[in-house]
């Protein structure tokens, strides 16, 4: 497989990525051994201008959509000075190189990466939405996330990643002055 293509920036921008995985490999094992060994591989790509920051703790969570399998999830921080389409090509060609294969949308899969967030702010391209679109929703995205990177300012809602993930988790109680229903006494 050849490397990837990657557009070098004047800046060095830090990124939080998102990893899953809920199929067994072949040299990793369980899930939880494929998601140490994609940050192996991410701390070792110096050379392509990736330089790996902070490390989640890896947690379970159950499967979005029609895998039965549950997920192994944990995030990172890393450093680069690419752009992020050329740090997309980057995670892309190491989730190939982890088995992954085109697919079924929320299907099974060995490694997903996904850019949840980049300090730039905002990226759109076709194949590309940064921040993620639908992290502020996943609690297997943002608590890892927060964890390492509890500050981080979402560009659209200035909450930060701990914000987010307490304003996600909390219980929701009734709003006050909203009507109990009858008790109901039978006869």
């Amino acid at each position: 497989m050849s490397e990837p293509q990657t557009t070098v920036t004047q800046r060095e921008w830090r990124y939080v990525l998102a990893l899953g995985s809920n199929v067994p490999h072949g040299r990793f094992g369980a899930p939880e051994g494929v998601l140490a060994a994609a940050v192996r591989v991410l701390a070792g790509m110096r050379a392509l201008g990736v330089t790996l920051e902070a490390v989640a703790p890896v947690m379970t969570s159950d499967p979005v959509g029609p895998s039965l399998r549950r997920y192994a999830n944990g995030a990172v921080v890393v450093r680069s000075r690419l752009a992020p389409d050329a740090l997309l090509a980057v995670v892309k060609h190491v989730e190939a190189a982890f088995g992954r294969r085109p697919g079924q949308r929320w299907g099974s899969r060995v490694l997903d990466i996904d850019i949840v967030l980049w300090d730039g702010g905002i990226w759109r391209q076709s194949n590309l939405y940064v921040p993620h679109r639908a992290y502020r929703s996943r609690d297997f995205v943002l608590r890892p996330a927060a964890a390492i990177a509890p500050y981080w300012r979402d560009p659209h809602t200035g909450l930060t990643l701990r914000q987010q993930f307490a304003r996600l988790t909390r219980s929701r109680h009734a709003p006050r002055g909203t009507p109990r229903p009858a008790r109901v006494t039978a006869v």
